[in-house]
């Protein structure tokens, strides 16, 4: 194998973690490992959350806030951003409700910076 791939075999990956702001045990399965490819996808991640919650911060209509949450919810998963895409999901349900919607924004931003933030230490690290 590889020297660049994170983990020889599948069974030797541990547990997938809900708990931490980035998984890296999902973000290494999805990347085959491939430790370029984790740092290219995270690069692309924070990009793209920024970009949707300053979308989601200025559209007022019901369908696009509904789309690009929904966007942001397949991001997420796919880095293994669970507390964004979670916090995604809820925006999604939102309907017209004002203060909801508020109040899912600011649960948003806070789940998205604490992401933003462990993808920081991670390139640090790295």
């Amino acid at each position: 194998m590889s020297s660049t791939l994170a983990f020889s075999t599948p069974s030797e990956m541990p547990a997938a973690s809900f708990e931490r702001p980035v998984d890296l045990v999902h973000l290494a399965r999805q990347t085959l490992g491939d430790r370029a490819l984790e740092r290219e996808v995270l690069g692309l991640f924070q990009v793209q959350a920024r970009a949707i919650f300053a979308q989601l911060q200025a559209v007022t209509q019901m369908q696009a806030r509904h789309d690009l949450a929904h966007t942001l919810k397949g991001s997420a998963r796919a880095v293994g951003a669970w507390q964004v895409a979670e916090a995604a999901s809820f925006c999604e349900t939102l309907g017209d409700d004002a203060s909801g919607w508020q109040n899912g924004l600011v649960q948003l931003q806070r789940c998205i910076d604490v992401a933003l933030a462990a993808i920081e230490q991670i390139n640090r690290a790295n």
